[in-house]
């Protein structure tokens, strides 16, 4: 009888649930992100201040990016067929890619109007911001701080990296409502070439918010190996069996959300080769079990006639 021991809590949630989630959470922010992009546009016009127009361009494209978000995951819920056998969860990291793309053009636009302001020095006709464009960066500041918090919950419950490039999307837009709110204040003050300085940081920002989704999501495509925490952890629930005497190779990869792991243990060599196949079985499972990110185990097994090492 197998004895499989439980040394983690995770929820595992099914394809279904992770895709219901993931729209609940897509659908509320595309809400949130049409009513402040509108609000700052007009915040921005009425109240003459070029970095909240900017900062409203941002949460447009946090719209758009949604909507990748969610015909991602909507690919990569999909089942295993016969011309993708291993599952599409990659098509998540397409979706981040494309987040990390649109963010990037984002941000070199708002970067290029900035810097066009900034050189041609007409800083004396520059309008002052007025008081209404100083609150609407202090409401998106805390909307998407919070938008943030909210989508990076359930971002980590369901292990969605497409969802995780949102939530910093959201993230990046409150430091590019910081920015304004700097460059509106310093305006107020009697320095309106701020404003267009404002802008300027933000493109920084944006930036390498993009650079940050688009090398982690490369990283899921090309099989980069999991961190040695979880490696870490894949081990102990290997030594947990008594009948592993040693093992010679344990290699990940990141496919998508998910991992792949593949492994050489060590087994008595007087063992029948249905027992040996037990054991293997035995391992497989604890390490599936307990470890929900893992989506597949291989097992090989090597004969050995030392002690445990």
């Amino acid at each position: 009888m197998k004895t499989i021991k439980r040394i983690s809590n995770k929820k595992i949630t099914s394809k279904d649930d992770f895709q219901k989630i993931a729209n609940k959470v897509s659908i509320n922010s595309i809400i949130v992100n049409v009513m402040l992009s509108i609000f700052k546009f007009l915040a921005g016009i009425f109240a003459h201040s070029s970095a909240m127009i900017s900062d409203s361009l941002h949460s447009a494209s946090d719209v758009f990016s949604t909507f990748v978000v969610i015909i991602g995951i909507k690919f990569a819920s999909k089942k295993p067929d016969k011309e993708h056998p291993y599952g599409h969860e990659r098509m998540e990291c397409v979706a981040s890619i494309i987040l990390a793309m649109v963010l990037f053009i984002t941000g070199v636009g708002i970067g290029c109007d900035a810097i066009k302001k900034i050189i041609l020095g007409n800083y004396n006709k520059l309008k002052i911001p007025g008081l209404f464009a100083l609150v609407a960066a202090i409401i998106s500041i805390i909307s998407k701080e919070a938008m943030y918090w909210y989508t990076r919950f359930y971002a980590k419950k369901i292990d969605s990296s497409a969802l995780m490039a949102d939530a910093w999307h959201h993230r990046s837009d409150a430091f590019s409502s910081i920015g304004a709110l700097i460059g509106i204040i310093f305006s107020r003050l009697g320095f309106p070439i701020m404003d267009s300085i404002a802008s300027l940081v933000i493109f920084f920002f944006i930036v390498k918010a993009s650079f940050d989704i688009f090398k982690d999501s490369i990283d899921k495509m090309i099989d980069k190996s999991c961190d040695i925490e979880y490696e870490k952890e894949i081990y102990d629930c290997i030594v947990q069996n008594k009948n592993v005497l040693g093992i010679d190779m344990l290699k990940t990869r990141v496919f998508g959300n998910k991992i792949y792991v593949d492994i050489e243990i060590q087994i008595n060599e007087k063992y029948s080769l249905k027992k040996a196949h037990a054991i293997a079985e035995e391992v497989h499972d604890n390490i599936e079990l307990n470890l929900p990110k893992v989506k597949h185990v291989m097992i090989h097994m090597n004969p050995a006639s030392k002690g445990k090492l």
